[in-house]
């Protein structure tokens, strides 16, 4: 309830992406309750709102954490229509399924709905003995090559400690405005 005439500014939509395991919906919870939560394989999607500060000011970011089994891919076409940035979660720690996660990054940036949205890629489980490094990921994707006609941004995080999770929103925010 506002009072008549007030507007109030639309949430960025945010989609987060990655394969299944890969710690989106640890990370969201833990920047949305400030908390480690137990999580099940995500069935369908999952909708928060968070805030991210620029410049001293909230803008409100609509998140959409899609599952990311086999069978779900399938599904994010579906959920490109809005998105203001695409948040894509790597396992920096499974080094079997990299592969995997590129190609998957890279046919969901082929879409002409995502034309020219910024990413942040993701390099999650940092906090994890042996896991590759945001520069190892960087490398390995083609970053440069793959991401070429829109920004991008590679950032270092762990869902469980929380450790780059609000840098990398604060970065969503400012590459979209």
């Amino acid at each position: 309830m506002g009072l008549r005439g007030s507007k109030q500014p639309e949430a960025l939509h945010v989609l987060l992406l990655g394969l299944d395991n890969s710690g989106k919906t640890t990370l969201l919870y833990k920047l949305k309750l400030n908390a480690c939560v137990t999580t099940v394989p995500t069935i369908g999607f999952n909708v928060e709102m968070l805030e991210a500060k620029k410049k001293g000011k909230n803008t409100a970011l609509t998140v959409w954490d899609v599952g990311g089994q086999g069978r779900m891919r399938e599904h994010w076409p579906s959920f490109h229509q809005d998105a203001a940035a695409v948040v894509f979660v790597v396992d920096c720690a499974g080094r079997e399924r990299l592969e995997e996660a590129r190609r998957e990054l890279e046919l969901t940036l082929q879409s002409e709905l995502l034309r020219g949205r910024p990413l942040v890629l993701l390099a999650n489980k940092q906090d994890v003995s042996g896991a590759l490094t945001a520069t190892d990921i960087k490398d390995t994707f083609s970053m440069g090559r793959m991401c070429s006609g829109r920004d991008w941004f590679v950032q270092p995080c762990s869902a469980s400690t929380g450790f780059g999770l609000e840098e990398a929103f604060r970065r969503v925010v400012q590459m979209v405005k």
